[in-house]
């Protein structure tokens, strides 16, 4: 995968906390600790983000459009 390079400000304490981590070995370096944690950010706002387009939907609507789709389909499934 392509990599690009990028300058980024950390507070000191953050800093801090990153170099202990990169120094016990739980990251090789500071970039895949920062490349790690950019990534776990976006994905954990992704499922955020589906969490809040699920809660806009009625159940009982949902419910009954399921349930008309699989009485009009249930002619179609083959018998086992």
């Amino acid at each position: 995968m392509a990599t690009s390079k990028i300058a980024i400000t950390i507070e000191q304490n953050l800093l801090n906390r990153l170099d202990f981590l990169v120094k016990s070995r739980v990251f090789p370096n500071r970039s895949r600790a920062v490349q790690e944690a950019v990534a776990e950010k976006l994905e954990r706002i992704g499922k955020n983000r589906l969490a809040r387009e699920c809660a806009k939907l009625d159940p009982g609507f949902e419910q009954a459009m399921a349930e008309e789709a699989f009485e009009t389909e249930i002619d179609k499934w083959p018998e086992y």
